[in-house]
């Protein structure tokens, strides 16, 4: 069995987080999601429409996801793969590079994002009334 694991927040859910998630699936049998904490959130300034819980539900109920466990924070990501017993690392291609130090322990792949959809455009078009 392939075990595959990506992060993400997951703040107003749209077709890109789906098609990464169900990108990220197909490499493997078994996919675990890692949904950020609205603590771990706050660190990183962001700020969400939902709730961790919510956001978690959300994923937890897509078919293609296996596992949804909290991301609290940078340092978790090699526990997690050890202790997830995962093949592959995925990751949106904005973060290049910055995960491959878990090649070590893993296969780090970086798919392509869907162009012209994010969570950050999509905050921004409603605050404009758009």
């Amino acid at each position: 069995m392939i075990r595959v694991l990506t992060y993400g927040t997951y703040d107003l859910f749209h077709y890109g987080h789906l098609r990464i998630l169900k990108r990220a699936r197909e490499l493997g049998d078994y996919l675990v999601v890692g949904v950020s904490t609205d603590e771990f959130n706050a660190l990183k300034n962001k700020q969400c429409v939902y709730p961790y819980t919510e956001r978690a539900q959300i994923v937890e109920a897509l078919k293609c996801v296996d596992l949804v466990i909290p991301e609290e924070n940078w340092e978790q990501k090699t526990d997690d793969v050890r202790r997830n017993n995962i093949d592959i690392f995925v990751m949106g291609d904005d973060w290049e590079g910055k995960f491959d130090f878990l090649r070590d322990y893993c296969k780090v792949v970086y798919l392509p994002r869907t162009p012209d959809i994010s969570s950050t455009d999509i905050k921004s078009q409603i605050k404009q009334g758009k």
